[in-house]
């Protein structure tokens, strides 16, 4: 045992299954075993280490199979995930497929941690598109919760997948976009059309939407079916009450002028009303100013009408014969004579009664004013031809009165001016006949158009122009019968014994002298300067006891009597005698 004890022991490095046995064989001859124990311990170890090799060959095939099968996973996964990320080939796939399974594991796991890699950021991006697209389906549907779970389907990850997904977001961003300006659109519309109804804003918008408040921003404001069709109606209620307003304000508008004009309101009056007025002739786009149409200011409006309404009625008299100076105005300007007396007390009748409606009353002046205004314009054309009569009957009565003046050829001061006017009053004088033959052929076409005759000033135009021919007529006579006088006074000067010794006296004359219907060169004198008829004849003659025709008229006031000395200067003179007055 001694020498056993001083043998140095084995170092563990060097420990074998024979140094084991060996030192086992000589602790069994120091303790004396038999042979059969020594078989049978023997026969035990043997069986002991058949185990543990069983057992290990056991974990070394098990384990083999694990790593064939992670192998075979791993090719699986490798060809699920180019299949999942639609690729058909990878650069990091190992070509050769020989080797230990170790080898092969090897070979193949960098290619699958990129993959891996790959398609986890892969996930994540199909995971933000889709969440975007889902937000703004959303959105658009106005669905404001959120879908809490979004599973992504890895069954496709392909680039081609995740290119249809972006197109379908461009798609859904564009028509967000679009819808984004129709609501901005639309807010503004109605932005715009609240601040000229002076409506406010805040509540009308925020009645569609909470997120269309200006405090709010623009990506957070709703794009919904809902809210895009209630902004839409939104607009269309305002503009509807825009329009109506407008035409109520107008309206108003024209009722304040109409009293204005009536009642001659003063500027200043009706320049505080300026913002009514202005838009009244406006159209509903036109109207763009804020507070152009606020209730307030239409009821304003309002109640100024009912007070120049009120203030009307009491100034009903003053209004109504206004109108009827302006009435009486236009007649007496187209020299149409009314019983204006008459009128006047009708009117003051009617409005005292108090069965007649002001307006009505105003209404049917105003009608009896355009009546009036059409006459006289039908009459102008006449008048006026009337108006060169006159004033060519006038200068024919200057004519006459400086050809009975036996100093106009003196050099006097203005005898030259008078030869002048001498000289165009017999031009003008020439004319009269051709312009009284006019005169009278359009006084009856007027006539015949309208059925009824032509006044001036109450008398028939036609017997005005008949008493003045004839006037002119007998004037003529009378003009040729002085001629024949004259040279039968210088025959018998001359040779008295044929005529008798003692000539007899001549008639004295009694010159007409022709003159227009004005007196003093008066256009428009009364109606007692005008050639006036006889009370039962128009225009017609009788023949005088002394053979004579002679009008039945009354001269005008500017008639002048021609004495025999008148008659004789004139025709004794030295200029010719006119062949017209």
């Amino acid at each position: 045992m001694a020498a056993v004890d001083d043998q140095t022991p084995p170092v563990l490095d060097e420990t074998t299954c024979g140094t084991l046995l060996q030192k086992l064989q000589q602790i069994w001859d120091e303790v004396g075993e038999t042979d059969d124990e020594r078989d049978k311990m023997l026969l035990q170890i043997d069986q002991e280490c058949l185990d543990v090799y069983k057992r290990k060959v056991d974990h070394a095939v098990k384990s083999r199979a694990h790593l064939l099968q992670a192998l075979a996973d791993a090719k699986v996964e490798l060809s699920r995930l180019l299949s999942a990320l639609g690729e058909k080939t990878y650069v990091g796939i190992p070509e050769k497929t020989s080797g230990t399974i170790k080898e092969q594991l090897a070979a193949i796991a960098p290619t699958l941690e990129k993959l891996w890699k790959q398609k986890d950021d892969r996930i994540k991006d199909f995971f933000d598109v889709q969440s975007q697209i889902q937000k703004i389906s959303s959105e658009i549907a106005g669905d404001s919760e959120q879908v809490e779970s979004l599973t992504v389907d890895e069954s496709d990850l392909s680039v081609k997948k995740l290119d249809e997904f972006h197109v379908q977001l461009q798609e859904l961003q564009k028509e967000k976009s679009d819808r984004l300006h129709k609501v901005l659109d639309l807010v503004s519309t109605v932005h715009d059309l609240c601040a000229v109804l002076g409506m406010d804003f805040f509540s009308t918008v925020t009645e569609v939407h909470p997120s269309l408040d200006d405090s709010t921003g623009v990506q957070s404001k709703s794009i919904s079916n809902d809210t895009l069709s209630n902004l839409a109606n939104t607009v269309l209620v305002l503009k509807e009450d825009k329009k109506q307003r407008l035409l109520k304000l107008q309206e108003l508008a024209t009722q304040l002028i109409d009293l204005w004009n009536l009642m001659d309101t003063p500027e200043e009056e009706r320049s505080l009303f300026d913002h009514v007025t202005c838009n009244i002739s406006a159209s509903v786009d036109e109207v763009a100013i804020p507070g152009a149409l606020a209730l307030d200011l239409i009821e304003q409006a309002e109640v100024e009408v009912e007070r120049l309404d009120q203030l009307k009625a009491s100034k009903m008299k003053e209004i109504s014969f206004k109108r009827q100076a302006e009435l009486e105005d236009i007649y007496a300007r187209a020299h149409v004579e009314i019983d204006t007396e008459a009128a006047r007390e009708k009117i003051m009748g009617l409005i005292d009664s108090g069965n007649v409606d002001p307006a009505e009353l105003l209404a049917d002046m105003d009608n009896q004013i355009v009546i009036a205004k059409e006459e006289a314009h039908s009459r102008k054309e006449i008048l006026e031809k009337v108006e060169k009569w006159m004033a060519a009957c006038e200068e024919e009565s200057w004519l006459e009165d400086y050809n009975r003046d036996d100093n106009r050829y003196n050099a006097s001061r203005g005898a030259h001016l008078n030869l002048k006017r001498a000289e165009k009053a017999r031009i003008l004088v020439n004319k009269i006949p051709a312009l009284v033959d006019s005169l009278v052929a359009k006084t009856r076409v007027w006539e015949q158009e309208r059925d009824t005759t032509f006044t001036y000033d109450g008398v028939p135009l036609l017997a005005m122009l008949d008493e003045y021919m004839m006037l002119r007529h007998d004037r003529e006579e009378e003009k040729r019968r002085l001629r024949d006088q004259k040279k039968f006074h210088e025959q018998m000067s001359k040779d008295p014994e044929v005529f008798g010794s003692t000539p007899s006296p001549a008639r004295p004359l009694g010159s007409k002298k022709v003159t227009g219907p004005r007196a003093n060169g008066s256009a428009n004198g009364p109606a007692s300067r005008r050639l006036s008829l006889n009370s039962h004849q128009n225009g017609s003659r009788s023949t005088s006891k002394d053979g004579k025709k002679e009008a039945r008229l009354s001269a005008p006031v500017n008639y002048v009597a021609m004495t025999k000395d008148d008659a004789a200067s004139h025709i004794s003179g030295t200029e010719p005698i006119p062949s017209t007055p």
